[in-house]
């Protein structure tokens, strides 16, 4: 170790001043510890505990065991999270409103106001069913109010009215108004239509019509009666007629020809004409092949 020249005057500086701080830092240590004289009491290190103690309010020094007591202040704090949760969003954020679809509104047709009742009142017609293709016949209307200017309409057609009295009116419908099957419709009025009835129908049957086939004629030389051949369609037999035989009870033959059968329906006056065919060959004797011979001659 080096020995100190205090014959230098910088090192008796250097020794004065550490000599210096040396005794400064002995008084410093001193007064941190044991203080310059105060009542102070030294300060010891204590543990804190989890049992509190009660502040002395007395107004004498605290004991070391208050000021452990005042530490418990300062304990840690243990945080116990509550069951209760935050309540549900009463909407949904990522939800948007669409309003509903309207359906499409049919447009309302108004009901129809009724007709009011027709002033005339047509309660029947006779008669109310008749056959197609017959001849002119009088229709009978009754009812109530007619008047002698009323006329009986058919499908709008005006027909020539007889007046015979408020409750009676007749007309003649003729042949060409039914010349077809079908529905006529009769209603009676003015020619201005100021009053009127309701309608009433006529249906308009089609008339029977013979069930046979014309498949020949067989004519003698002296052209004075011929004889037709008729098949019946439903057992397909041949019948022989002549001019004026009826055939099932009401067809009349009236005309035989090479061409033509006319049959006159005896009920109803109506005439059916029945073209010559060669009708069902399967059980008409005529209509068979001849069988060929062997035994014929073929030699010139």
């Amino acid at each position: 170790m080096q020995v100190v020249d205090l014959s230098k005057p910088g090192e008796k500086k250097k020794l004065i001043v550490a000599a210096a701080l040396g005794l400064g830092a002995i008084l410093v240590l001193w007064w941190a510890l044991f203080g310059f004289g105060s009542n102070t009491p030294p300060r010891t290190r204590t543990t804190a505990t989890a049992s509190p103690t009660p502040r002395n309010t007395s107004g004498t020094p605290r004991q070391p065991a208050q000021a452990v007591q005042d530490l418990a202040n300062f304990a840690p704090v243990v945080y116990q999270p509550s069951s209760y949760t935050a309540p549900e969003a009463r909407r949904n954020i990522f939800a948007y409103y669409e309003p509903p679809v309207k359906p499409p509104v049919a447009p309302s047709t108004p009901s129809p106001t009724p007709e009011p009742p027709p002033p005339i009142l047509l309660a029947s017609v006779s008669p109310s069913n008749v056959y197609a293709r017959t001849a002119d016949f009088k229709l009978e209307a009754a009812g109530d109010k007619f008047t002698q200017a009323m006329r009986i309409f058919v499908d709008g057609r005006e027909l020539p009215t007889t007046y015979k009295s408020p409750q009676q009116l007749s007309a003649t419908i003729s042949a060409s108004l039914i010349s077809a099957p079908g529905t006529r419709s009769i209603i009676v009025r003015t020619p201005d239509n100021s009053l009127y009835s309701n309608a009433l129908p006529i249906q308009v049957a089609a008339p029977p019509v013979p069930n046979y086939n014309y498949v020949g004629i067989i004519s003698p030389t002296n052209r004075v009666t011929d004889t037709a051949l008729v098949q019946d369609k439903n057992n397909k037999n041949l019948l022989t007629v002549y001019r004026g035989d009826i055939l099932s009870g009401r067809f009349r033959v009236t005309s035989i020809s090479e061409k033509e059968l006319v049959l006159t329906d005896t009920s109803l006056k109506i005439k059916h004409t029945l073209a010559m065919t060669e009708g069902d060959k399967s059980n008409n004797p005529l209509m068979r092949p001849t069988p060929r011979v062997d035994s014929e001659d073929d030699e010139p």
